[in-house]
């Protein structure tokens, strides 16, 4: 009989109280996904998979959700866990832009959404957002399969990969970022589980890999007033002392996705150029899956594992 592990939402808590953060790693394919399990097997430590919309529509939503549960029910061959042992992999709905493909992800056996309508004017977010809380809620109650609810407020841009600039639209100076009364209105009025507030942050990675700093102190006064765990997007670029600073003032999860997109490719890059000739996909994909387990590594320590 398999042993169950703790929810999602229990290790998320979890993480809060001990003041460490659970890594959020986008995947596109199932080599990417082989290399953050290795490296999450190594630390001992849950981790979240994160799959956009794009990413869905290319895996499969389905394929997606059996693929990570596959690692989660198969601990003790696939991750060295105790024998019938699940280990703790959970599957998060990235950036899902419309109430349908929420309940899409909800529906398939996603653990957890994110629903993003930074774009809508704050009372129009707010109304999308009870939509997808209410599903959420009918779905745990139905099944019970305990669905999170992540929303964002405060536009950090769109696009996971590497930038020129900041992105059209967004605004990091102190008086565009998130308000501790902002983010209290809106967690009282939607119910969500988790919040994504802007601080500085930014999707992407602006070349040179080094982004703008985090107002860290902004993210300590919101958590204290909201009373969900907050949520650091944007995570690719960022410094150790942004990264140390947004766990302590308390975001319980740490997206990174531009960062592993790079490692990857850069690896792929590499090994066609000193095998030309090599056409086997397990053997030149190898050094990729290396390159994006170092980086999953070295986030896990940078977040308490």
């Amino acid at each position: 009989m398999t042993q169950k592990i703790m929810t999602l939402r229990e290790y998320i808590n979890q993480a809060s109280a001990e003041k460490k953060a659970i890594g959020h790693f986008n995947i596109t394919n199932s080599d990417m996904l082989s290399g953050i399990v290795s490296a999450a097997k190594e630390k001992n430590a849950p981790v979240i998979i994160g799959v956009s919309e794009g990413e869905r529509d290319h895996m499969g939503i389905a394929q997606a959700v059996a693929l990570v549960k596959s690692y989660r029910k198969g601990g003790a061959s696939s991750l060295g866990g105790a024998q019938g042992q699940e280990f703790p992999i959970f599957i998060n709905a990235d950036h899902t832009y419309s109430y349908e493909r929420v309940k899409e992800a909800i529906d398939a056996g996603f653990d957890a959404v994110i629903f993003d309508a930074t774009e809508m004017p704050f009372e129009k977010n707010v109304e999308e957002t009870q939509k997808c809380v209410r599903y959420a809620r009918a779905h745990t109650e139905a099944t019970g399969h305990d669905v999170l609810v992540e929303a964002e407020l405060g536009f950090i841009g769109k696009s996971s990969k590497v930038l020129a600039e900041v992105p059209a639209g967004v605004k990091i100076t102190e008086e565009f970022l998130t308000k501790p009364e902002e983010a209290t209105r809106f967690v009282e009025l939607t119910g969500v589980d988790l919040l994504a507030p802007a601080v500085g942050n930014i999707h992407g990675m602006l070349k040179g890999g080094k982004d703008p700093a985090l107002n860290t102190k902004r993210i300590a006064e919101i958590r204290a007033v909201s009373g969900v765990p907050l949520v650091l997007h944007g995570g690719s670029g960022g410094s150790t002392e942004d990264f140390l600073g947004a766990v302590k003032g308390g975001c319980a999860i740490v997206h990174i996705s531009t960062e592993i997109r790079v490692a990857y490719r850069t690896a792929l890059e590499k090994a066609f150029k000193d095998a030309p000739d090599e056409v086997a996909p397990y053997r030149y994909s190898a050094p990729a899956i290396e390159s994006v387990k170092k980086v999953v590594l070295e986030k896990l320590t940078l977040f308490g594992w």
